[in-house]
């Protein structure tokens, strides 16, 4: 994958990271209550019984960065998920070499005075590594962990330090890995043309547009992409533009009230074109609006795999079930999840005492991880999975198809 001007992208993540968030996460841009949670889609997937294999000694501190408490963002599963994690690890894994984790949580809101506080409290707590599922402040957390010598560990980073700096390691494949998958799942159906509607806030559709171009003509794909602006009251007349070259796909990139409202707009302008959607658009809060007859059988991009019978989501279900019954498995919570056992994974071959440095040495040499829950997903964080954002540790993601509950199903590795 070829990315040209660097420097420009620096400064156009930098704008847009609060958007990117929410879109590459699957967040919605709304607080959750807290309340039951529906598992009827994971009611049939099997689960398994935990080992009996608890941590001992003094415990690892590990700080946890929770999006959790704003105005227009907050996600507790995501704390949820990684503390049913932390759980199993010290209950059920023999814990970081040998040693339990405590987890010291830190919720901010999604600005920048919670977030800098966090991250002061989590370096005077002397943790040995920071986590985050996912922030739009990893821009203002992050240079503060680094600073103080401890590594900087999200699964989903947007900000240009997340994404650029020797001291964070961004597990997943974010952006461009969603729109190497779109490629991938567009020249999978024979597709020769698409359409990417992409929420144009702090300038995110030249972006998509810049990486998505050499991205679709390597797959042999013609691409455009049309910028939907923030807050528009109806996007159809922006959505009719687009399907008037009657491209074989289309897709989303925005929040989910953004998705709601192109997509309902692309089902009445054309319901027969092929759709890809990403983590957000599959939202039970879109497919309500849009209807689930418009998606089931569509193709789906992901970086979870939910119900599979592969071993390790095998493990995330049983992990959630015994640690975190109340949370939805198919929703946010995995990457809460994901995070906190992907550093698990690496520092299984830590010996002696589990330090900052060690935690970094580990991330830096580990190979070929498999993401938890990933679907046969990889990362490895030596810089060269995206070397002009070289923080990135993957390129993979996951397509397959949307299942009638709207659930991505029958998933491959691709990127």
């Amino acid at each position: 994958m070829k990315l040209s001007g660097l420097g420009r992208h620096r400064r156009t993540v930098a704008g847009i990271s609060a958007l990117l968030m929410i879109t590459v996460l699957g967040a919605t841009a709304c607080a959750e209550d807290g309340t039951t949670n529906d598992n009827s889609a994971a009611a049939n997937a099997p689960t398994t019984s935990l080992p009996d294999k608890p941590a001992t000694g003094a415990p690892v501190k590990v700080g946890l960065i929770s999006a959790e408490g704003g105005a227009a963002v907050s996600i507790p599963a995501m704390r949820e998920g990684a503390e049913a994690a932390t759980e199993y690890v010290n209950n059920n894994a023999g814990g970081i070499a040998g040693r339990p984790i405590e987890l010291v949580v830190c919720k901010q809101q999604e600005e920048p005075t919670s977030a800098t506080k966090c991250a002061n409290e989590l370096v005077a707590a002397k943790v040995a590594a920071v986590l985050s599922p996912g922030t739009s402040q990893g821009g203002v957390i992050m240079p503060i962990v680094a600073g103080a010598g401890i590594p900087y560990v999200t699964l989903n980073g947007v900000s240009a330090p997340e994404l650029t700096s020797p001291d964070s390691a961004a597990l997943s494949a974010g952006l461009p890995g969603t729109i190497t998958a779109m490629a991938a799942a567009a020249k999978a159906k024979e597709m020769a043309s698409f359409t990417i509607f992409a929420s144009d806030g702090g300038g995110m559709g030249a972006m998509i547009d810049a990486m998505g171009e050499p991205i679709f003509q390597a797959a042999g794909v013609g691409l455009d992409v049309v910028p939907i602006p923030l807050g528009v009251p109806d996007p159809t007349p922006l959505v009719t533009s687009g399907l008037a070259s009657k491209p074989d796909g289309v897709s989303v990139i925005a929040d989910a009230a953004t998705c709601s409202s192109v997509f309902k707009a692309i089902q009445t302008t054309d319901p027969e074109v092929n759709k890809v959607f990403i983590p957000v658009c599959l939202d039970p809060n879109v497919t309500r609006v849009i209807g689930m007859d418009a998606v089931a059988g569509s193709s789906a991009i992901a970086a979870t795999d939910y119900l599979s019978d592969r071993a390790d989501s095998v493990l995330y279900r049983s992990v959630l079930q015994q640690y975190a019954p109340q949370t939805q498995v198919t929703g946010a919570a995995s990457s809460g999840y994901q995070v906190v056992m992907a550093l698990y994974g690496v520092t299984s071959s830590i010996q002696g005492d589990v330090t900052a440095t060690a935690i970094k040495e580990a991330l830096k040499t580990a190979r070929t991880v498999e993401m938890p829950a990933g679907g046969g997903i990889t990362f490895t964080c030596d810089g060269t999975a995206v070397p002009q954002m070289p923080s990135i540790c993957s390129r993979q993601m996951l397509i397959g198809e949307v299942n009638e509950q709207g659930v991505p199903v029958n998933l491959t590795v691709t990127g």
